[in-house]
């Protein structure tokens, strides 16, 4: 099952071979110390940094409570009447049912989850990038999604990705994801980076956002025995990024190591962040948004790039 879809969860392994969770967790340990795949928080991946990408089934069992905790924290970053870009992913379609409740908002996105997401949301603007679906993560992408957000400018961008490092920053296991990624970067003043801690050390082989381009790191607090995860997010603090983590309430984790700055998950609020030197600079600000879905590549005159936020 790892072979064929890159990633499981314990879970669907367990209702699969119809026996116990504790049983699977025994024996993918097993599995591990032969090197036939990697343990990873509620799942196992293929073994080595550079795994292929799950598909959206896969992604959505993993880590789930760490997504939601991850997603509650984020949403408190999102101002009134804000622009910005949400990229594909499991927890990027978390954080659009929260800024479902944000007025004023437009969300310019390419994941057809985020957009559903928020397509019922009153005072919530949805703009789609055009291009072509790729099923695995119900994500437009190719050409006509990078063209879509040429002379775009918002506030900030959230993404997610399969791996996290100091070193090569945010990356993704397919290209044409990487594309689209890298494009709605460079329409944003700030780029937020969701990853849970499962992430955490794990790279991939298209590099979607340099470490020096991050501006803020929303996770969970990795579990006591997870020194991989600890010493990246270290890494990522001394080279400028800003680490927001999320409450360490979830089962079987540790207390918060010194200088990261923790956040319970029902809480939205105030921003929290780990006060780091070379803070890059936010976009403040309002645009007007109205109920309604339609499609990046419709507004060819130029009008994309209204959607930029203005002072009020």
């Amino acid at each position: 099952m790892v072979r064929a879809n890159g990633a499981v969860s314990l879970r669907e392994l367990a209702r699969v071979v119809q026996t116990s969770e504790v049983t699977v967790r025994r024996d993918v340990r097993a599995l591990e110390a032969e090197g036939l795949l990697d343990r990873r928080h509620g799942g196992a991946v293929l073994p080595g940094g550079f795994t292929r990408e799950s598909g959206f089934p896969q992604k959505s069992h993993l880590a789930t409570a760490e997504k939601t905790a991850i997603a509650d924290l984020a949403a408190g970053f999102v101002e009134e009447g804000e622009a910005i870009v949400v990229g594909a992913g499991t927890t990027t379609q978390e954080l659009a049912r929260r800024l479902a409740r944000v007025p004023g908002l437009t969300v310019v996105t390419n994941s057809l989850l985020v957009a559903q997401a928020l397509a019922h949301a009153n005072r919530v603007e949805v703009v789609m990038t055009g291009g072509t679906l790729r099923g695995s993560n119900y994500a437009l992408v190719g050409s006509g999604a990078e063209q879509s957000l040429q002379g775009l400018r918002v506030s900030r961008a959230f993404l997610s990705g399969s791996g996290l490092t100091a070193e090569r920053g945010l990356s993704t296991s397919n290209m044409l994801s990487a594309s689209v990624d890298r494009a709605l970067v460079q329409a944003a003043g700030e780029v937020v980076v969701l990853a849970d801690h499962t992430k955490l050390g794990s790279d991939t082989m298209f590099q979607t956002v340099p470490t020096d381009v991050i501006t803020r790191l929303v996770t969970d607090e990795p579990p006591a025995h997870d020194d991989r995860a600890a010493t990246e997010l270290q890494a990522l603090a001394d080279q400028g990024v800003q680490i927001a983590v999320a409450g360490n309430s979830l089962p079987g984790q540790a207390p918060a190591q010194p200088g990261l700055e923790t956040a319970p998950p029902e809480r939205r609020g105030p921003r929290r962040d780990v006060p780091l030197p070379g803070q890059r600079r936010s976009h403040p600000g309002g645009a007007p948004g109205a109920p309604q879905l339609r499609s990046a590549g419709a507004l060819g005159d130029g009008r994309v790039a209204d959607l930029a936020p203005r002072r009020r």
